[in-house]
């Protein structure tokens, strides 16, 4: 079953952190995930830039809202994730508990509900 693993940080807390202390978490964070990937448990992985760089959308009545930034003001904001492979909800937990974002934030995995494949797009002209 796939899971999503959302990596949720406190991006002042990182920020705070020694450059030594965060790129020996990064690298800790970097070795596990290419072990994963090996033993074809990790599917996708993927950073995101700062919530700065966020876009939040609405759409009310017909008309479509944008606003600059995430859609709530958190502590904790998401800074990537992982598309995983497990066996149970328990190899879920056991698998995303080992990343080294747990110290500076929360790891959230939720199971992904497989949809209906989407049609081919139509050829463009």
């Amino acid at each position: 079953m796939k899971y999503l693993v959302m990596i949720y940080t406190d991006e002042k807390l990182l920020d705070a952190l020694p450059d030594a202390e965060f790129d020996t978490m990064m690298g800790q964070c970097d070795a596990y995930a290419a072990g994963l990937k090996q033993s074809g448990c990790l599917i996708a992985s993927q950073k995101l830039q700062p919530v700065e760089m966020a876009t939040t959308l609405r759409m009310r009545n017909g008309k479509l809202s944008t606003t600059d930034g995430p859609f709530a003001e958190t502590k904790e904001q998401l800074g990537g994730f992982n598309l995983i492979e497990a066996r149970d909800r328990d190899e879920a937990i056991h698998i995303a508990s080992r990343f080294p974002w747990t110290r500076t934030g929360c790891v959230e995995i939720r199971p992904v509900q497989e949809a209906s494949p989407l049609p081919d797009p139509a050829p463009r002209s």
